[in-house]
């Protein structure tokens, strides 16, 4: 299957990288892995090309940036973000995965009811659930949560302030009566 037909299809959430700090790049490839729409912001967008991909989206191109063939440029109002979630929601696509160390679901959550979002930082992974979702997971796996509304959950303990941990080998199903919570997982 081509890229082309993933990208079409929109089969795969969209990447944007918006910062890639210090994000292992053995990590970055399995995100990559499927093809997924490559959106940057400009600041990095050297950076990548110097890992070698291929950048679909450039967002608010700056004077002297030499873009790949077929690569389009986006420009919007308000920040990046803003004009990166206006370009994914019109052009339908149903997930998105962000890389940047600077941001929190808690800073993104307008966006929450048009899009599925998955945070990368170089240490964690974050992403917002409805109630009822259950996930596999092996015994000691941890979770943190930060606890702004009342939820339950099976098979699982809290450890600390915001730390939960897994039981035992199976599934952990979250309940909750707000419309979203925040899990966030090491990586």
């Amino acid at each position: 299957m081509s890229s082309h037909h993933i990208v079409r299809e929109k089969q795969e959430p969209a990447l944007y990288i918006h910062n890639l700090g210090s994000f292992d790049e053995e990590y970055l490839g399995q995100i990559l892995e499927w093809s997924p729409t490559l959106i940057v912001n400009s600041a990095i967008y050297e950076k990548v090309l110097s890992l070698g991909l291929k950048v679909d989206v450039i967002v608010n191109t700056v004077d002297g940036l030499a873009p790949q063939e077929n690569t389009k440029s986006i420009i919007g109002p308000g920040d990046e973000y803003n004009t990166v979630f206006n370009f994914l929601i019109a052009e339908k696509y149903p997930a998105v995965n962000i890389i940047d160390d600077q941001k929190s679901l808690t800073d993104l959550s307008f966006y929450l009811p048009k899009i599925n979002i998955v945070l990368f930082s170089a240490t964690e992974k974050s992403y917002a659930i409805k109630t009822g979702f259950n996930v596999w997971k092996p015994a000691g796996s941890i979770f943190l949560i930060d606890v702004i509304s009342y939820f339950e959950a099976t098979n699982l303990m809290q450890k600390g302030e915001r730390e939960f941990e897994v039981v035992k080998d199976g599934f952990v199903e979250f309940s909750f009566t707000t419309e979203y919570v925040f899990l966030t997982e090491k990586i």
